[in-house]
């Protein structure tokens, strides 16, 4: 049985908004989907000495350009200079760091987990079944569950399941998007 040891447990944020706090940030950019642009961004971010915590890049509605929701841990002071320098690359289109702006988040994560036994088979489905997921394989000794919701949730079911056996995992990093209030004008955060 290979279980995995290194389940990301919850980081903590810091509730507090004062300059120089060191915290979570999501931010998100609409670049244009062409060869080098998420190497330039990566680049970016990396020479300011943080790590990408959680990347997700995909196309969107609009042909040619593509949605990146980056998560990272760092100085507010420090990240807010790299969304404008973000903001300066010939590439990007929009660019919004999230964190203190209500948004909408969300992952997605396979698990294949350990279910050898029949009470191992009806406890993972039952617990499948309380978080909303959904069994997408199964074989005589695994079940795989895909989930879908917030990192808290993913990890809430994450360590419901770790004493059957974790034989595998991917999670896809955070989407999120700004949640649109019902008197909307265009926000000054976007560039």
């Amino acid at each position: 049985m290979n279980e995995l040891n290194s389940i990301k447990a919850p980081t903590p944020m810091l509730r507090e908004t004062k300059k120089g706090s060191v915290r979570k940030h999501i931010i998100t950019l609409l670049v244009r989907n062409e060869l080098g642009v998420l190497a330039r961004i990566a680049t970016l971010i990396a020479g300011k000495g943080y790590n990408i915590e959680g990347l997700s890049v995909g196309e969107t509605h609009e042909k040619g350009l593509s949605r990146m929701t980056i998560e990272v841990i760092g100085d507010d002071v420090v990240i807010d200079q790299v969304v404008k320098q973000l903001r300066k690359l010939i590439d990007t289109i929009k660019v919004r760091d999230l964190t203190d702006t209500p948004h909408i988040e969300r992952e997605l994560a396979l698990i294949k987990i350990h279910t050898s036994t029949p009470r191992a088979r009806d406890e993972v489905l039952r617990i499948t079944e309380i978080f909303r997921g959904r069994i997408v394989d199964v074989s005589q000794s695994t079940y795989t569950v895909e989930i879908t919701g917030t990192e808290d949730k993913i990890n809430a079911f994450l360590e419901l399941v770790k004493p059957f056996g974790i034989m595998e995992m991917a999670r896809t990093g955070k989407v999120a998007l700004k949640r649109e209030m019902a008197n909307t004008e265009e926000d000054a955060s976007w560039k």
